[in-house]
């Protein structure tokens, strides 16, 4: 079932919360809000869920303008970060719940409504607890049951809230790989919030990152921080090493008052900032006319790969990159560095996309 947002809003009092929304959803495509806290993303869900009213805007559910349907008309099932599972009900009861709830006419016979939860049981992989309580099961297998609850009335539509926010990070990684299996196996249609994006990256078919009650960028994740992508998603997604750079009035880029070997830009001249991720730069002990001097302050193991940390003139910070295995390095040498790919802003936005072939 799709889901189409045409310039959604909503205030809380006088204050922005949701600002111009438009988004669309596609049947069976799962889609991730990804943004800092306050971005708004947790009210956008709500909305869809009609669990919170927005002020203006149009939202549709199957093509159906659902704006003045309650929550429970809409035929959206929400999974929480906090499971809310019946402490007193069993496994089997607690996901049966929604279908012995609904109205005679269409409530399902104990017969079919044993099948569908013994089927949804296996396909979380937990037959073999049907009979445990909530207080029996390890937060993962809790969160496997509030999906399966969710899931068990076929809702047009998954809602899900951090559904991963409070297990351990282990945990977290294997529910997100069978989410992901789950959803391609019955290809249900669901919009889920997250901050953590590993989440997004891993679970989603599209992310969107907001900011402040706006949409900064939709994408698939292969290029979710590229392409149109601003200041902000290039910040907010991953380590970036952020280098003092100019453009001359010759259109050639430097940093550090090192020319590199790109192509001359048109972009103007004057102070720009230059965004280099941690795998595009290359630390060598040799010279070379384009390369940046630093000082290497520690190196970091991080078990299958390493990490040298250095400082340099050409940044404010320090600066991040990622060694090769036969790389030696120890702290305290004297090291140049080399630039693969770069991009490059001035304030808010981007002036270029320099890749590898550009760069070296």
């Amino acid at each position: 079932m799709s889901i189409e947002i045409r310039h959604l809003t909503h205030h809380f009092g006088t204050e922005p919360v949701l600002q111009d929304i438009s988004l669309s959803v596609a049947d069976g495509e799962m889609v991730a809000l990804l943004g800092p806290s306050g971005s708004g993303k947790t009210t956008l869900l709500r909305i869809i869920a009609g669990l919170t009213p927005h002020s203006a805007g149009e939202l549709y559910i199957s093509g159906e303008e659902v704006s003045g349907l309650a929550a429970g008309e809409r035929r959206a099932g929400f999974v929480f970060q906090h499971y809310a599972l019946f402490r007193h009900m069993t496994v089997f009861d607690n996901i049966a719940f929604g279908l012995t709830v609904l109205p005679r006419k269409t409530r399902p016979s104990k017969k079919e409504i044993r099948a569908k939860v013994m089927s949804l049981l296996e396909k979380i992989q937990m037959p073999h607890l049907a009979d445990r309580y909530p207080a029996q099961l390890s937060g993962g297998q809790q969160q496997r049951v509030a999906l399966a609850r969710a899931l068990a009335a076929e809702p047009r539509i998954l809602l899900l809230d951090e559904p991963f926010g409070a297990l351990d990070a282990g945990v977290r990684t294997e529910l997100r790989r069978w989410l992901r299996q789950l959803h391609q196996s019955l290809g249900f249609t669901a919009v889920f919030v997250t901050h953590d994006q590993e989440e997004a990256l891993e679970v989603a078919d599209r992310i969107v990152v907001m900011r402040g009650g706006h949409i900064e960028q939709v994408a698939v994740p292969e290029s979710l921080g590229n392409d149109d992508s601003n200041r902000f998603v290039t910040e907010f997604l991953g380590q970036i090493n952020i280098f003092r750079g100019d453009i001359g009035t010759d259109g050639g880029v430097r940093i550090g008052g090192v020319r590199q070997p790109v192509a001359a830009l048109t972009a103007g001249s004057g102070p720009v900032s230059v965004f280099v991720r941690p795998w595009s730069l290359t630390l060598q002990h040799t010279f070379s006319a384009d390369a940046v001097a630093a000082r290497i302050v520690t190196i970091r193991s991080h078990g299958h790969y390493r990490t040298a940390v250095v400082t340099t003139e050409a940044a404010e910070d320090e600066v991040t990159v990622i060694l090769p295995p036969d790389t030696r390095a120890a702290a305290g040498d004297s090291v140049w560095l080399t630039i693969r790919e770069l991009r490059l802003f001035r304030g808010e936005d981007e002036l270029a996309l320099l890749p590898q072939a550009q760069c070296a």
